[in-house]
């Protein structure tokens, strides 16, 4: 019905920047709420940025500053900018769409994941 299709990870030096993005298909009237969640190995999935469809965003204390997240809700596409990056950010991030309303009603929908590596 709805799939999320994340995009733009990869390996990164310390310092650098990646873009992750992520589209929504299907059959989608609106999304709530679209944000990027993080996991790394050993540790259990933490919230990164969050971003509802009026634009009020949510950071994680350790990325205010160095993360923005945005979205083009004519395209139901979030895109996270991350800079500054540390090794400590490596994991794989997941893109999650809250309350995506459809013919079907509401679902919550996960993406596959993307992994971000950071390291020398």
């Amino acid at each position: 019905q709805v799939q999320l299709v994340e995009s733009g990870g990869g390996l990164v030096q310390p310092g650098g920047s990646l873009r992750l993005s992520c589209a929504a298909s299907g059959s989608i009237i609106s999304i709530n709420a679209m944000g990027w969640y993080r996991q790394a190995p050993g540790k259990q999935r933490e919230l990164v940025a969050t971003i509802t469809s009026g634009g009020r965003t949510n950071y994680e204390d350790s990325v205010k500053g160095r993360f923005t997240i945005a979205r083009d809700n004519a395209k139901n596409t979030v895109y996270l900018q991350m800079n500054s990056l540390k090794p400590e950010d490596t994991a794989v991030y997941y893109c999650n769409a809250n309350r995506v309303f459809g013919p079907y009603g509401y679902l919550e929908v996960w993406g596959q994941g993307t992994l971000v590596t950071v390291s020398s």
